[in-house]
């Protein structure tokens, strides 16, 4: 029971960016051409890779997969938040909340798998060229691309389930430009140690598991690279590698810091700034690191480009001959 001068709270107010009311125009123009550009480039790749028949590999399955989740995760956070830039009482339920925070963990725990994933097959690609077909075989590639999205949705599930034995009470003001489930935590009336704890476990398991794949993957890659004889060979392989990982450790980087550092249950002064590298910069980066930097994709679009003027010119001749 709660005493009478509590009051249960099932909307909340999300705070963020209402620091800055002068640059209010600025950012809503910044975030509305990070989302357009986001969601151009990620549906533009998925759609491309869906069409393309030599495309359909394992790498680029795991790309169009990766491509869509990040489309979902910039589609979950960005348009309610561009939203906000002009609303009076920025307001969100508590169920919203819960829409917005369960289709983020989806996306960004597929997107974890998904990593580990596309780790695998380049270690199996490069480092076992010979074995690529039995070690990478479609059935195993559909396999881990399912069980990316079973992840995402067991992971988000747990923790949605896990808000409904909390209240809120008091305060409902969220110091962020979305609705995550640490600053609800520090809302709650109701000690919210169970929930901390199995962000901590689930979290924690999911990321160390698939970050030591992909570290022991680019660390076997690095060391074939290192034994190529050809100079140049080498050096594409290894700009290829270190824009893959940079990108990798700049999302692994920002979610071990938001949700796994001691502190993060506590303090909220850092949440925004982390926040937008996972869910804003990365959906943003990963089409032009994955894609601008294959050949296959580039020759493929060029071809694309090329066709169009092509057909135009055919279908004026045809309508100039019929008349």
């Amino acid at each position: 029971m709660f005493e009478s001068n509590h009051t249960v709270t099932t909307e909340f107010i999300l705070t963020g960016f209402m620091g800055h009311p002068d640059l209010k125009i600025l950012l809503f123009v910044v975030f509305f051409a990070i989302y357009l550009i986001t969601m151009v480039g990620n549906l533009g790749l998925v759609a491309l890779i869906f069409m393309e028949r030599h495309l359909r590999t394992p790498m680029y399955i795991f790309l169009g997969n990766l491509a869509l989740m990040d489309s979902c995760c910039s589609c979950a956070i960005t348009p309610k938040m561009l939203e906000n830039f002009f609303s009076e009482d920025r307001m969100i339920s508590l169920y919203e909340c819960m829409a917005q925070f369960y289709f983020l963990c989806l996306a960004e725990t597929a997107d974890l798998c998904l990593l580990a994933a596309m780790a695998y097959d380049r270690y199996v690609a490069i480092c076992r060229p010979l074995q690529y077909h039995t070690m990478m075989s479609k059935k195993l590639c559909i396999q881990m691309t399912i069980g990316s999205y079973i992840a995402g949705n067991l992971h988000s599930m747990i923790h949605v389930v896990l808000l409904l034995r909390l209240t809120f009470c008091g305060s409902h003001q969220i110091n962020h430009f979305f609705c995550d489930i640490l600053p609800l935590y520090r809302l709650s009336c109701v000690n919210p140690y169970i929930n901390e704890l199995m962000v901590l476990i689930f979290s924690g398991l999911l990321q160390t598991f698939t970050i030591t794949i992909v570290l022991i993957s680019y660390l076997c890659i690095l060391f074939t690279i290192f034994k190529m004889k050809s100079k140049e060979g080498r050096g594409k392989a290894l700009s290829t590698c270190a824009s893959h990982f940079l990108s990798v450790s700049i999302f692994y980087g920002s979610l071990l810091f938001m949700y796994i550092r001691p502190s993060s249950f506590k303090e909220g002064d850092k949440d925004i700034p982390v926040a937008i590298f996972y869910t804003l910069i990365i959906p943003l980066l990963n089409p032009f690191i994955y894609s601008l930097r294959n050949k296959a994709i580039i020759n493929i679009m060029k071809t694309i480009m090329k066709r169009k003027p092509h057909n135009m010119f055919k279908s004026t001749s045809c309508s100039l001959e019929t008349q």
